[in-house]
């Protein structure tokens, strides 16, 4: 049977507009239209027809830990809004939305389906079979709304691999344990340049805003400061999460090290970019739902 949790988001569903925008130098508000919601931003911005909403509900499909299971966002009006696309990526002064797909503690591997309407969080599966990390996961962990990783790009600077064809994933390392389809606000700190079997898929470490340590780092080093060794914890728990199974351990690049905050919102505004010529249909989407 199929529930539903409120809980606050401080998020707008919004419905695509097709023109990218441009921030002055200097604007730091957020402003909205009857039409358009305008929002800081380091670069290039793509922007969305928006209608404010405060709240966005969960809304849970199935049982969990099963292969129909799906977490839904729906609006006030009960309409469903999708995670990746119909959240806004932006909040203004390098404050990030960021969607929860695995809780910390846990071990179901929770993902957006990318290939569903809608885009919901379900429980990825193999060969018919769901998916479980061989250990629980520290961190809260999901993606960054509206932005991709182009699999026909290649990134120079990181052995010129190729994105891996999702959304950017998010490694927040607060002490509160989230729920599944939780949207949180949230600071980069931090970026580490992952590759798997080839593929470039960034993890980039972050804060929530309501954390109690959130006023005291605001770049890599102070992460090393307050969160003594969570950055190697971090890079160590992706790169060797797949030897249980038989793989090689994954790579990074970057010198195998984490980069700073400025890369990492480097990073956010090439995928952000990336995203934006996804949902445009400048780059072909092949199997990908842009619903």
């Amino acid at each position: 049977m199929a529930t539903a949790r409120v809980i606050p988001a401080a998020a707008t569903s919004c419905i695509l507009s097709r023109t990218p925008f441009l921030r002055p130098l200097g604007q730091n508000t957020v402003r909205f239209s009857r039409t358009k919601l305008i929002l800081p931003s380091y670069s290039r911005l793509f922007s969305c027809r928006a209608i404010y909403n405060p709240q966005v509900q969960i809304k849970e499909e199935g049982k969990p830990e099963t292969l129909d299971y799906r977490v839904f966002l729906v609006d006030n009006s009960g309409k469903r809004v999708s995670p990746w696309h119909d959240i806004p990526l932006h909040l203004g002064d390098g404050i990030f939305n960021f969607i929860v797909e695995i809780p910390k503690e846990s071990s179901a591997k929770m993902e957006v389906a990318t290939d569903e309407p809608f885009t919901p969080i379900k429980q990825d599966t193999k060969k018919g079979k769901l998916r479980y990390y061989p250990y629980n996961i520290h961190w809260n962990y999901g993606l960054l709304p509206q932005t991709w990783e182009d699999p026909s790009l290649a990134n120079s600077e990181v052995e010129g691999a190729f994105g891996d064809n999702d959304p950017v994933d998010v490694v927040e390392i607060g002490e509160t344990r989230r729920e599944i389809g939780q949207i949180l606000r949230v600071k980069p700190l931090a970026a580490l340049a992952m590759i798997d079997e080839g593929e470039l898929d960034w993890k980039i470490v972050a804060i929530s805003l309501d954390d109690p340590k959130a006023p005291l780092v605001n770049d890599v080093d102070d992460v090393e400061k307050h969160f003594p060794g969570t950055l190697t914890a971090i890079r160590d728990w992706f790169r060797d999460y797949k030897i249980p199974d038989g793989k090689p351990a994954n790579k990074f690049g970057l010198g195998n090290k984490p980069a700073n905050k400025d890369y990492a919102l480097k990073v956010i505004t090439e995928t952000n970019e990336s995203w934006a010529k996804l949902v445009k249909r400048s780059i072909p989407s092949g199997e990908l739902s842009l619903a």
